[in-house]
């Protein structure tokens, strides 16, 4: 008595992602890392750029700290195939599996859906004459690439990211 029910297609949409393992809707409570077992949630990472240097190889720090793009067609990343997650490359953070990469033609690394909608962030960006949609690490706020609406089903979404900006780990045990 007293309990409110919710309407049977929220209540089918809370259960397909709760079984897929899908983000949940925004606003709720969730594990950044999720699939990952016993991994702590992430904390924001903040270093002046002195730190970055010495940790970044100058062009990773070209492209994730001052908004460059590698040319096309030259990252080993456009190739991999393996099972595994695309992390940040700065921090590490989990940022795309596998599963979701595609060859989009474009020359870029490019996926379909993030690990988890918390893991990165966008901003609006109007460089270069263009307004486009930028990606960043939500932890170390990396610059990845940009994202755009010409992708593959389910999402429709194209993450076209920096290969120098990730770094491939293969297949995590759980």
């Amino acid at each position: 008595m007293g309990r409110k029910l919710l309407p049977g297609s929220v209540v089918a949409l809370v259960l397909a992602a709760l079984v897929s393992g899908a983000s949940p809707a925004p606003g709720a409570q969730s594990d950044p890392a999720r699939g990952k077992k016993n991994r702590k949630a992430w904390e924001k990472i903040v270093k002046t750029d002195e730190e970055w240097e010495k940790v970044l190889t100058p062009e990773q720090f070209r492209v994730m700290r001052r908004k460059g793009t590698e040319p096309p067609f030259t990252s080993p990343l456009n190739g991999e195939k393996g099972d595994g997650v695309f992390e940040c490359a700065a921090c590490g953070l989990p940022l795309f599996e596998s599963r979701t990469k595609f060859n989009s033609g474009t020359g870029w690394p490019s996926f379909y859906a993030p690990v988890a909608r918390e893991n990165v962030r966008e901003e609006t960006d109007v460089t270069h004459g263009m307004r486009r949609t930028e990606v960043l690490c939500a932890r170390c706020d990396a610059h990845l690439g940009h994202v755009f609406d010409d992708g593959p089903q389910p999402t429709g979404l194209r993450y076209c990211m920096n290969g120098v900006a990730l770094k491939f780990a293969g297949k995590q045990s759980e």
